[in-house]
């Protein structure tokens, strides 16, 4: 492992050196909102990660900051996109590129339930987006993306162990501006986004943002009238009020909807020495397994294509008030409602060995309040409280060789699922989950002279949850009751945690930050969804916990010129929450891994040579053990966590080719690479996915309020996967496969 530490460290100095990552980029490109004292260097970029305004060259903690032009710019368009910028961040798609489930540091979510909430937690505009129907289409008209690495246990609660991804919309300011924007590219797709702000009075502004889309899918189906899979079908719509009634007191209401309703993803089903169905139709006389032959590799024969469909609605009030004493509370209040239902193809052939569908529905309340002070002096603290109550109701249905007619009889019907179950089935479970948090948090930091600052915080959090109703019923294909296989049961829980941080740092100047911290993150209980074909699979996970250690520096130089922020790490991960899945018997629980450890290290590096070239890089490296943990019997010591390769890179250029004053053009190459990592803790070879590297880039031509842009990505067309699960019982390895080549040309134009 230190050789490739070696090799990884050698890399990233011949990349320094030769320059360039599309992650810093924002640094570059950021709206003038984001922005303040402006030089001949690198812009100051201001941040909210600690629930303050600070520069993010102040804020001690590993952050990565991507702002609201460069999002635009760079094609970012989904939030699965911004993998490719940020050092440490992977996911895996395992239900779907719209619903990513993300790795940070090697800290992940291994389940693919919509009823989980994952490690890392996504927050839009400061309230916590935990379930996945509540996402929806959120990456348009945005302020900055902030991405926050390691525990989060103090200041955003739980789930936040691997670490937090802020989006950050845009609010309304108090003068007419806005903007319209269309392209067009490859694969038919066409879009239009814009947003237009205005004050109503004195004290009352307004915004609204929109976004539509859609392009025709890139997994070409060669069965004859199935539609082509992996297409875009989505809009989202957003509006914002701002009351200003008097100075220090503000009212931001923000209320959105967004729907996508594409033809859903397709699965890349590689068939093993039987073919899909292992076999099973040969025994029973029923035609033959699937060998996938004669197709391309971006080519299916699905006969299941539902439309994949995700509706989602959300209103938030944030209320800041100044009540003196350079004291403000900060109350932000939500709600959210969303459904999601995933359709899927499993075996990617004409047959039906495996079909599954998800559905949630899910509505959830949230209030953050919270007092913070701004005092002169050398203490500073804020003090919160936070509720939150999520309710779901999830089903999913397994159906496995539907075409099969196991009595033989010529009919397809509930007698071959009585004679042959699992065969020729649909199991379908469903349940009703309620779960309730509730917190109290600190955070302060003391000033002691000489530059130095101490920082601490603690959280207490009291979860209670309730899974009720989980059952399972074996269906004929059909649609006639078979079998009651779990009878309606009841589970619940409740957990009490303390989570913290404790920290120095040291700033001998402006321009020079070191620091060094301790925290512990903590994720919730979480009850298994994928509970089937017997009343053992019915389980609770344990909560996780990560006690993290981190040293790091940011650091400027040459009149802001060249900007080197790193940091180093070491994590004790205990109980990490796995879905246990047996590919034999597709039976299922949900468990921990005992104990696995984290290790590794970021470095961002922006450097502006000069008025027209602006060099980025960004390097992650990880190296992850686990310590003690067993799943199917095997024993798993020894081997690495899933979606934790050991380094990752991203490297960029921002080159003017001229700039006249009103007229100017400039080119944006960008690539990035991942080493080679597992999708699985097994460890199982031919899942490995192997190292590879992506191209991207945008030319843009600016004149006055006008941009016209070409923009590409995946340049190469790579083929490669976002997730690998083995199912060999049914004779196959299941893929999900990354977007391939994409280019197109857009127009913007500011008003």
């Amino acid at each position: 492992m230190m050789n490739s530490f070696r090799d990884s460290v050698t890399t990233m100095v011949v990349l320094f050196m030769a320059g360039a990552s599309p992650a810093a980029m924002a640094q570059s490109e950021n709206a003038s909102s984001d922005l303040q004292n402006q030089d001949q260097g690198s812009p100051d970029i201001v941040v909210t990660a600690q629930k303050r305004s600070e520069r993010l060259q102040d804020v001690p903690v590993s952050v990565s900051a991507l702002a609201g032009d460069a999002i635009m710019k760079q094609r970012i368009t989904q939030v699965d996109d911004i993998v490719t910028k940020i050092p440490n961040l992977q996911l895996t798609a395992a239900v779907g590129e719209g619903t990513p489930i993300f790795s940070l540091r090697g800290v992940s979510m291994s389940d693919f339930s919509l009823n989980q909430s994952g490690a890392v937690a996504t927050y839009y505009d400061e309230v916590y987006k935990g379930n996945f129907a509540f996402l929806g289409v959120a990456l348009y008209d945005l302020e900055r993306v902030e991405v926050l690495r390691g525990p989060q246990g103090t200041l955003y609660g739980k789930n936040t162990t691997g670490g937090a991804i802020n989006l950050i919309s845009r609010k309304p300011v108090f003068k007419t501006e806005g903007y319209l924007s269309a392209g067009y590219g490859n694969f038919n797709r066409h879009e239009i986004s814009g947003a237009i702000n205005t004050p109503l009075t004195s004290t009352l502004a307004a915004r609204v943002a929109f976004t539509f889309a859609r392009a025709d899918g890139w997994f070409k189906n060669q069965l004859p009238g199935q539609p082509d899979l992996q297409g875009v079908r989505e809009y989202g719509i957003k509006g914002s009020l701002l009351w200003e009634p008097s100075a220090g007191v503000s009212f931001l209401l923000r209320a959105s909807t967004s729907l996508q309703n594409p033809y859903n993803y397709g699965v890349y089903a590689v068939p093993g020495a039987n073919g899909v169905g292992n076999g099973v139709y040969e025994s029973f006389g029923q035609g033959s397994s699937y060998f996938r032959t004669g197709l391309k590799r971006r080519e299916i024969e699905s006969n299941e294509t539902p439309r994949r469909r995700a509706r989602t609605y959300a209103v938030s009030l944030t209320s800041n008030i100044d009540v003196g004493n350079d004291l403000s509370i900060t109350s932000v209040t939500s709600y959210d409602k969303g459904t999601l239902n995933v359709g899927e193809d499993n075996d990617g052939g004409p047959v039906r060995t495996l079909e599954i569908s998800y559905g949630d529905r899910a509505q959830q309340i949230t209030q953050d309040l919270r007092l913070t002070s701004d005092w002169k002096g050398a203490f500073n603290f804020i003090l919160g409280a936070y509720y939150n109550r999520e309710k779901v109701f999830n089903t999913s249905t397994l159906g496995s060789y539907r075409d099969l007619d196991v009595n033989g009889d010529g009919a397809l019907n509930a007698q071959d699922c009585a004679d042959g179950l699992p065969l020729a089935c649909n199991v379908t479970n469903r349940f009703d989950q309620l779960k309730h948090s509730y917190a109290l948090y600190s955070d302060a930091r003391l000033e002691f002279g000489a530059g130095f600052t101490l920082r601490g915080g603690l959280r207490f959090t009291h979860d209670d949850g309730r899974q009720s109703g989980l059952q399972s019923d074996a269906f004929g294909v059909d649609g006639t009751f078979v079998a009651s296989l779990i009878p309606s049961s009841n589970r619940s829980f409740k957990t009490d945690n303390v989570s913290g941080k404790i920290g120095v740092d040291y700033k001998p100047s402006r321009s020079v930050l070191l620091y060094g911290n301790y925290s512990r993150g903590y994720r919730a209980r979480s009850f298994n969804a994928q509970a089937f074909f017997d009343v053992s699979e019915v389980t609770i996970a344990k909560p996780e916990t990560i006690d993290s250690f981190e040293a790091g520096a940011k650091t400027q130089f040459f009149d802001k010129r060249v900007t080197l922020n790193g940091a180093g790490f070491y994590y004790g991960y205990k109980n990490q929450q796995f879905i246990n899945v047996n590919p034999q018997t597709s039976a299922q629980t949900l468990g921990n891994l005992e104990k696995s450890r984290v290790y590794g290290a970021e470095l961002e590096l922006t450097v502006r040579a000069n008025d027209m070239v602006d060099l980025h890089a960004g390097l992650g490296l990880l190296s992850t053990r686990i310590k003690k943990g067993t799943l199917s019997g095997v024993d798993l010591k020894g081997n690495n966590l899933s979606n934790a390769p050991s380094t990752n890179m991203s490297a960029g250029l921002d080159f003017k080719a001229f700039d006249d004053g009103s007229s100017r053009l400039s080119f944006h190459p960008g690539i990035s690479y991942v080493s080679s990592q597992y999708f699985e803790v097994l460890n199982i070879s031919r899942l490995k996915q192997s190292g590879y590297a992506l191209i991207d880039g945008h030319i843009d031509f600016e004149r006055g309020p006008f941009t016209a842009s070409i923009w590409g990505k995946n340049l190469t067309n790579k083929f490669y996967a976002t997730a690998r699960i083995d199912v060999s019982g049914f004779g196959f390895d299941y893929n999900h496969l990354g977007t391939p080549r994409t280019y197109g040309v857009s127009m913007n134009y500011k008003f």
